[in-house]
């Protein structure tokens, strides 16, 4: 698989403007729309743990705030300094599902462009979604 160069260098962008003073451990994402806008965020930390907020989430939650929708979104790709291509927790892999396309393109790269390609279904195969909340 061919690593797409002008994501890799948003996702980079985004890996640079982390903030980890806690973990020292940079992550990045940019959602590629279909528009052919791309959208970046960065793995926030804070010193209460549980308050900061990973890479793929801010890069989803910054479109969504924009107006974005699942719809506008073509795939997304997240990078970190891994051995291999860095893989989303599990709390990233339910927001992808919901808020992107389950078909979406996901590619996991890491400093050295070694590359996987996946698709949001194929990352989370029982994600719980709006249909599993009864509405009565």
């Amino acid at each position: 698989m061919k690593l797409d160069e002008t994501m890799y260098k948003h996702v980079l962008a985004a890996y640079k403007n982390a903030y980890t003073p806690y973990s020292k451990f940079n992550v990045g994402a940019v959602l590629k729309l279909k528009n052919g806008e791309y959208i970046t965020g960065s793995n926030i930390e804070n010193a209460s743990y549980g308050l900061s907020n990973c890479a793929e989430r801010s890069a989803l939650f910054r479109a969504y705030s924009k107006g974005i929708r699942k719809d506008d979104i073509e795939a997304i790709m997240v990078v970190g300094n891994t051995e291999g291509p860095i893989s989303p927790c599990g709390a990233c892999r339910q927001v992808m599902s919901e808020l992107m396309d389950l078909d979406s393109k996901v590619f996991l790269t890491n400093l050295n462009k070694d590359i996987k390609e996946y698709t949001v279904r194929e990352l989370l195969p029982y994600s719980f979604s709006e249909g599993d909340l009864k509405h009565e």
